[in-house]
């Protein structure tokens, strides 16, 4: 074939917080000439989702040209076509022809659910949050730890969480070179919108019925499942806990490990800044300055090593602390996820028609 490939049509269901960062992490990556977004689905009205676009209280203004034109959203001169739908089967999405739809709506979770989006004409459902149990999705990945498992053939993949892709490249380092007992993990989690402004009813945990600006408020959390379903090796030995914080963006997991040898916090903090260094750069960070969370927004790592916080209480219990960008980093392992599962669905084609 003569001359550069088509960009590859992508597709947003669910135009919030995640679904408005993939786009901007799309738009800022070495990907954003391979990959196109040409359609968003989104309740909301036009001029509010080209408002939200243009306007971030997070990560400030958008580095492009947000413009309407023809009822369209048009980035940087690109058209996106913009529906309204309210399930899955009211957008025409083989009409769009889409290669990938990025479902960040969360409304959908279920196998029986997500296959309505196939039925009505997707190719493929990248998921940016676990589903309800792995076996909804053909395959969960973790960038940087299992996307080499894509083959193409799949057609629901999970992203799974920020939380697990936080963690779960650190405690697989770890188990790989030293050895796990036991994880504790609590994660301390910047507020998010299904917590309200002043206590109400809305939600059936009645600790989400509570104000979340006043207070420090624990919730469930399946992140030990996740943790569990990518690194089957621990499983049975990852418990995990969270706690939401008043902040606006950028969280943070408290780690507590029990390895299967003697080992010092010194060692630890050698193994994570080399890894940093060397394989896992790009998805992990290490450091030991003086840090407050701020110092992390709109940071791409899926976590950031705190090596100042790196603690030893006896010869094999170590406590570890990792900041992370829960909106920015997560939505940048989604288009390294879609770029390689379309990079290797590509692959898949062309190798049967050869």
């Amino acid at each position: 074939m003569s001359g550069s490939p088509r960009p590859l049509r992508v597709a947003i269901n669910g135009y919030g917080r995640i679904g408005r960062c993939f786009l901007r992490a799309l738009l800022e990556s070495p990907l954003r000439e391979a990959l196109e977004v040409v359609a968003i689905n989104e309740p909301a009205k036009l001029d509010s989702i080209a408002y939200l676009t243009r306007y971030d209280s997070t990560h400030g203004r958008f580095p492009g040209q947000v413009a309407l034109r023809d009822g369209q959203l048009e980035i940087d001169g690109r058209p996106i076509a913009v529906s309204h739908a309210q399930t899955p089967e009211e957008v025409d999405w083989r009409a769009l022809d889409i290669d990938l739809l990025v479902e960040c709506s969360g409304h959908y979770g279920y196998r029986c659910d997500l296959v309505r989006f196939l039925d009505a004409g997707c190719k493929r459902l990248l998921l940016s949050h676990p589903g309800h149990g792995a076996e909804d999705v053909d395959a969960t990945v973790v960038y940087g730890i299992n996307q080499h498992r894509l083959t193409g053939a799949e057609r629901l993949v999970s992203n799974a969480s920020c939380t697990t892709n936080a963690v779960v490249p650190v405690l697989d380092l770890l188990q790989r070179t030293i050895g796990i007992e036991q994880v504790l993990l609590t994660t301390l989690h910047s507020a998010m919108n299904d917590q309200p402004l002043a206590d109400g009813y809305h939600h059936a945990d009645l600790r989400r019925t509570r104000a979340a600006l006043p207070s420090i408020i624990p919730v469930s959390t399946g992140l030990a499942r996740g943790v569990e379903r990518l690194l089957p090796d621990l499983a049975g030995r990852v418990q995990a806990k969270a706690i939401r914080v008043p902040t606006l963006n950028v969280s943070a997991i408290d780690v507590v490990v029990e390895f299967s040898r003697d080992v010092t916090a010194g060692e630890i903090n050698a193994l994570l800044a080399q890894a940093a260094a060397g394989p896992l750069r790009g998805l992990l960070a290490f450091s030991d300055e003086a840090h407050a969370s701020i110092d992390f927004n709109h940071d791409a790592h899926s976590a950031i090593v705190d090596g100042s916080q790196t603690r030893a209480a006896g010869p094999r219990l170590v406590n570890l602390l990792l900041w992370f960008d829960n909106e920015w980093g997560f939505a940048n392992r989604l288009v390294e996820v879609a770029g390689h599962w379309l990079r290797a669905a590509s692959a898949k084609n062309s190798a049967a028609q050869d």
